[in-house]
């Protein structure tokens, strides 16, 4: 496991539920954290409640040593964040392994999603890489509470086989091929789940939220049908269902990132309240970039758009975009 966020806390508690506890090999940028962790068999910053069942000798600050120990790596920092995490792995280091992102967002820079990052820069070859898609937020998998994960990989073996590790009485799961469908589909819920908290924020209902998000659903079939053109069904859990529960639920950061612009936050003063990263900001710019490329119009992501980068009163751009939904 690479990262130390909520989601990374989930993941280890759902492979320590389901696998011998010597077999997991956890990396944590922050000396700090990680000898917490060792001592308290807790993450402090995040999801605390859960206890990490995992040896305290598997516990690293040295990612090279996580790398060289797995045959399965699993990604889970935020994707701006990804490539300084990464710099001192060697391009060699993921051969023959196979390579997971969960990671919701894509790599600034580059502007490419993780797995496209991966194969580029990294050669690891597309069919040893799978994404881990929702719906699923990681406070209701350490509440132990019913969820479901869709792992997609053009490699449906691999699919199955990271599908059967995070498998338990409280996890079920599906499997895809659809890789590059989950992964831009899990990068638009967050820019739409921004968008949600900023109609909270300068004040408008449910009942519009829910206009929002049936239009919502439809900006993401046009985008992911036409980056990668293949049959598919939004409807899906991993489309529709990760938009909803993004969109909707207490959990969601990238909504209260989005209420707190909609109530006159400005960006940095709402990170820095926050205290975690809303991938919604950063791939609403780079979003934004693919498609000026690919000539698609987005009418809620360029208003997110308009806010964030273009310093756009929210409540103007929310009223104007409400003039263009149906």
């Amino acid at each position: 496991m690479i990262g130390s966020g909520s989601w990374a806390t989930a993941i280890i508690k759902m492979l320590g539920d389901n696998t011998v506890d010597k077999s997991i090999f956890w990396w944590i940028r922050n000396r700090e954290t990680a000898d917490y962790i060792r001592n308290y068999r807790h993450n402090p910053n995040y999801l605390s409640a859960i206890t990490v069942k995992i040896p305290k000798r598997h516990i690293h600050t040295d990612i090279r040593t996580v790398i060289e120990h797995a045959d399965i790596v699993v990604l889970n920092t935020p994707a701006a964040f990804l490539k300084d995490a990464l710099k001192r792995v060697p391009n060699e280091a993921f051969q023959d392994k196979i390579v997971v992102s969960a990671i919701k967002g894509i790599i600034p820079d580059e502007n490419q999603i993780v797995g496209d990052y991966l194969q580029e820069h990294y050669q690891v070859p597309i069919d040893r890489i799978a994404v881990i898609g929702g719906p699923c937020h990681a406070e209701e998998v350490s509440l132990e509470k019913l969820s479901y994960l869709t792992v997609a990989s053009k490699n449906r073996e691999v699919a199955a086989l990271v599908a059967s590790l995070i498998s338990t009485r409280y996890i079920k799961t599906n499997v895809s091929d659809d890789i590059y469908g989950t992964e831009y589909a899990a990068i638009l819920k967050n820019i739409y789940a921004v968008a949600g908290g900023m109609c909270h924020g300068v004040g408008f209902g449910d009942n519009f939220q829910a206009v929002l998000v049936s239009n919502a659903v439809r900006e993401m079939a046009h985008f992911v049908n036409t980056v990668h053109p293949i049959a598919r069904d939004i409807k899906e859990s991993a489309y529709l269902g990760d938009l909803l529960v993004t969109a909707y639920s207490q959990f969601s950061r990238n909504r209260t990132f989005g209420n707190m612009i909609g109530k006159g936050y400005s960006v940095k003063s709402a990170q820095l309240e926050m205290n975690m990263v809303a991938e919604g900001y950063y791939a609403s710019y780079c979003i934004q970039q693919i498609c000026i490329k690919y000539r698609i119009d987005l009418p809620i992501c360029n208003a997110v758009y308009n806010v964030l980068y273009g310093h756009q009163s929210p409540i103007v751009e929310m009223k104007a975009l409400a003039e263009q939904l149906t």
